[in-house]
C-alpha cells in the first residue's frame, strides 16, 4: 500500500497517489482535471435544473438539462487541460478534435452523467471515463491506459485504475478526494445480481441463468443506474451485473465506448471479468460511436457460468 510519510491512508490525496503509480505526469494531470471537473458536476446535480434542455443526442434520446451542463463542464476542462487531442461523449454526435497529436496527448471517451433520469427521484448517478494514449478513440478496450468513474451518492466517490489495481477515493468536507480503499479485489463468485432489461424479453439461456441464481439464493440488487450497481458489486467484492441480449435488442442497451469498456477495465483490474456472453468486452474493436453490446460483468466464475448457460441454449 502506498503511504506518504507522516500520513494515514485516509489523508492521502488523489494526486499524490497517482504520482506513486509510475505513470506520465500528463496522465496524472488529466485524471486530476477530470476529478476537478466532477466537483462542479456534483454541484450541478445538487442544485441544478431538473428540466429538459430541449435537444436530443445522436441516439434520439431527449437530453436533460443536467446532461448538457455536465457534458459542458467536463468538455471545457478537457480542452483546457492541454493534454487531450480528441474526445467524445455520449452527448456528442461526433468526435471533438482538440489539437494535433503530440507526445503525451490522450483521447477521452466519457458519459458525463450516466443515469441522469434518476436524479429527479434522488437516486445515485455517476460519470464514467475511458482514456487512451494518442488520438485514436476507436481501439479495443484492452488498450486503455486509464479508466475511472465518479459516483454521486450519499458520498461522492472516485474509483480509478491505470492498470495497477483499483483504488477508491472519497470526497471530504474540503472537496478533496482522499484514499479510502486501495487495491480493491473481487471474489471468484458472489451472491448479488443486478439484472437489467425486461425479463419477458430474455433469451432462454439468460432466463435459465437467472433461475439458477435465484435457486442458489442470490439477492437481486438493481437500481437502474450502471455506476451505482457496478460500484456495489465492486466494493462488496462479489456479484454480477448484467444487461443481456434481448428479444428485439440483440445488442442490449449499454454503449461500448462510454460505459462498457471503462467498467470492464476497472472490474478486470479488480480480478473480475466482463463478457458479452460470447467474447471478452475488452477485445471488441469499436466500429461506431454508438455501438452497443450485451454485458455480463462481475465475479469471474459468475461471468463464466453465464457464458455456459448461453452456449447451452
Amino acid at each position: 500500500m502506498y503511504k506518504e510519510p507522516g500520513k494515514t491512508k485516509f489523508q492521502i490525496e488523489l494526486r499524490r497517489h497517482l504520482r506513486a503509480q509510475d505513470i506520465p505526469d500528463d496522465l496524472v494531470h488529466l485524471i486530476c482535471e477530470i476529478a476537478e471537473a466532477c466537483k462542479y458536476v456534483i454541484n450541478a446535480v445538487r442544485t441544478g435544473d431538473l428540466g429538459v434542455a430541449g435537444t436530443s443526442n445522436l441516439y434520439g434520446e431527449e437530453q436533460l438539462a443536467l446532461d448538457v451542463l455536465s457534458d459542458r463542464i467536463i468538455k471545457k476542462r478537457l480542452i483546457h487541460s492541454g493534454v487531450v487531442c480528441n474526445m467524445v461523449s455520449e452527448e456528442m454526435d461526433e468526435i471533438f478534435h482538440v489539437s494535433d497529436e503530440r507526445a503525451g496527448k490522450y483521447s477521452v471517451a466519457y458519459d458525463p452523467l450516466d443515469g441522469s433520469s434518476l436524479v429527479d427521484v434522488n437516486l445515485a448517478v455517476g460519470t464514467i471515463v475511458s482514456i487512451y494514449q494518442g488520438c485514436d478513440l476507436m481501439q479495443e478496450g484492452s488498450r486503455q491506459v486509464a479508466a475511472m468513474y465518479i459516483l454521486y451518492g450519499p458520498r461522492v466517490s472516485l474509483v480509478y485504475t491505470v492498470g495497477n489495481g483499483v483504488h477508491e477515493f472519497t470526497m471530504n468536507h474540503l472537496n478533496e478526494f482522499t484514499l479510502t480503499r486501495e487495491n480493491v479485489t473481487m471474489k471468484p463468485s458472489g451472491d448479488i445480481y443486478s439484472p437489467g432489461g425486461q425479463r419477458n424479453k430474455y433469451l432462454p439461456g439468460v432466463e435459465k441463468y437467472v433461475q439458477h441464481l435465484e435457486a442458489k439464493g442470490a439477492k437481486l440488487r438493481y437500481s437502474g443506474g450502471f455506476v451505482p450497481d457496478i460500484n456495489q458489486v465492486l466494493m462488496k467484492g462479489k456479484g454480477l451485473f448484467m444487461y443481456p441480449m434481448l428479444n428485439g435488442s440483440p445488442n442490449g442497451k449499454l454503449r461500448l465506448l462510454y460505459e462498457l469498456n471503462p467498467m470492464a477495465y476497472i472490474v478486470e483490474q479488480a480480478g473480475g471479468a466482463a463478457s458479452t456472453g460470447t467474447c471478452r468486452i475488452l477485445d471488441i474493436k469499436p466500429e461506431s460511436l454508438d455501438q452497443r453490446a450485451p454485458v455480463f460483468i462481475g465475479c469471474s466464475e459468475d461471468v463464466e457460468l453465464a457464458k455456459e448457460f448461453l452456449n447451452a441454449q
